[in-house]
């Protein structure tokens, strides 16, 4: 089961969260101080993968932004990892070559889509094509 995502910048500013279990705010504003602090002085050359308390963490980055998941122990390090990529193809295809500031002045946009993808921390749809299929159609409806 997915625990959290999180993007981060390299400053650490969190332009994302998003808790599938409860964790009280103050617990959540040290978990994001922690995870930036593990992935941002991450030696490149290693994996994309850490231990963090009980979890793993899965984490990638894209230009200045770090896309990180909390997993279980039991769970695919490289499903979440192909989980990441698939929703950074799907943002950048919504907002034609994605940057910071899409997320931060669309940030509805950036859950729904998270939404349509992730659901109470189980990936529910891995076909780009279908979620943008269906992204298009809440489109309409919004207009």
């Amino acid at each position: 089961m997915i625990r959290f995502i999180l993007l981060q910048n390299r400053a650490g500013r969190t332009r994302l969260s998003k808790y599938y279990v409860p964790i009280e705010e103050k617990e959540r504003r040290k978990l994001e101080y922690e995870i930036h602090r593990l992935v941002v002085n991450r030696d490149p050359k290693h994996t994309n993968f850490l231990e963090f308390r009980n979890y793993k963490v899965v984490y990638r980055r894209y230009a200045g932004l770090f896309f990180s998941m909390c997993i279980d122990q039991s769970d695919n390090e490289l499903t979440c990892l192909e989980a990441i990529h698939l929703f950074v193809e799907i943002l950048d295809h919504y907002f034609s070559n994605v940057c910071e500031l899409d997320l931060v002045f669309n940030f509805h946009k950036v859950y729904l889509i998270l939404d349509e993808f992730i659901c109470g921390g189980e990936i529910q749809e891995t076909a780009k094509k279908v979620i943008l299929e269906r992204l298009a159609e809440l489109d309409k409806i919004d207009t």
